[in-house]
Order: C-alpha cells, then sequence, then structure tokens
C-alpha cells in the first residue's frame, strides 16, 4: 500500500528538476500521484476503510494545490507534467 524507498528514489530521478533535487513540486506531485494509485487500489478491495479514504482525499488535495502552484509558475512545466504522469484523459 505505501511506496518503497527504491521506487521512491526512481520518481526523485525521473522528475527531478537539476541534480540533487528532492523537493520541488514536480517531484512531490510525482510521488503523491504514485501513493494515490497504490491507495486507490486498496480502496477497491476494502470499501469501508474510511480511514484510509480519508487520507486519500488529503493527498488528492495536496496534489492539486501543487499543480495550482505548478501551473501560476510555468503553464508549459504544468502540461508537460500532466501529460508525463497521465493524470488527464
Amino acid at each position: 500500500m505505501s511506496i518503497t524507498p527504491e521506487r521512491k528514489q526512481e520518481l526523485i530521478e525521473e522528475y527531478a528538476t537539476k541534480p540533487g533535487d528532492t523537493g520541488s513540486a514536480d517531484v512531490q506531485v510525482a510521488v503523491l500521484t504514485e501513493r494515490i494509485q497504490n491507495l486507490t487500489e486498496h480502496m477497491q478491495t476494502h470499501k469501508k476503510d474510511f480511514h484510509s479514504r480519508r487520507g486519500l482525499l488529503m493527498m488528492v488535495g495536496q496534489r492539486r494545490r501543487l499543480l495550482d502552484y505548478v501551473k501560476r509558475k510555468d503553464v508549459k512545466r504544468y502540461e508537460s507534467l500532466i501529460k508525463r504522469l497521465e493524470l488527464r484523459r
């Protein structure tokens, strides 16, 4: 259900804007997206797990706020991030 340290490191390396970058909005959105996907799978089998549902909703809200920030700062970066993470259909 949670993200492994190896997978998190892969995401950081893939979405980092410069070497040594671990906290940019792009990296945070990528890590949150991975956690949201894992928790969504969990919620499909455990429909009455309302504590996890609340955590999922909080993560979705956090990701939305980060994406809004990126969009405000640089629209091209926002669009490329959305495309790379496949958040829009």
